[in-house]
């Protein structure tokens, strides 16, 4: 696996990884995270995640994937991380890394490549000289994706409701 610089014309397949996991959550009946409604047919949703890969930063975690013409490089997940972090959570006391999105292929769940991208936020984060790595996720249904996040090293700090108070959210940080 590799782990290189993304941007603007990666959307399609970052647009194209939402609505396989969509899919997913929907099909084991969680679809309080995301909805049913795919991301890439919503006209603001494609233009929050192009506005991501145009002004925050975008890694691609990608596999090599044997093909009857060769190798092929396929993105096997995306990390977007920013200074500043959604609107929805306060700035923290100190500069930050922001997890602004974290996904997974699912042809490649449970393989690594989350925790790989984690890890590169990290060492961007101390390359940079910046000693706090936060996310969100969703806290509704079982709680699976906060005890992921846990598992990664992170410590919840709140929790909130986003969307009209809709959505059940969970912060947490990472001291470096």
């Amino acid at each position: 696996m590799d782990i290189t610089r993304g941007g603007p014309a990666d959307v399609p397949a970052i647009m194209a990884m939402l609505d396989d996991a969509q899919d997913w959550l929907a099909s084991q009946g969680r679809t309080g995270q995301w909805g049913t409604d795919h991301f890439s047919g919503q006209p603001a949703a494609v233009e929050r995640f192009t506005d991501y890969a145009t002004t925050s930063t975008v890694w691609l975690a990608t596999a090599d994937h044997d093909a009857a013409e060769g190798n092929v490089a396929e993105v096997a997940g995306v990390i977007v991380t920013s200074d500043t972090p959604p609107d929805y959570v306060p700035a923290a006391d100190e500069p930050e890394h922001y997890v602004l999105l974290l996904l997974t292929a699912r042809a490649h769940t449970g393989t690594g490549v989350g925790a790989a991208l984690l890890e590169h936020a990290r060492a961007q984060a101390r390359a940079a000289g910046i000693g706090l790595l936060r996310v969100d996720c969703y806290d509704g249904d079982d709680h699976r994706l906060v005890a992921y996040y846990e598992k990664q090293g992170f410590t919840s700090v709140d929790t909130f409701t986003a969307h009209g108070g809709t959505w059940p959210g969970r912060l947490l940080a990472q001291h470096l």
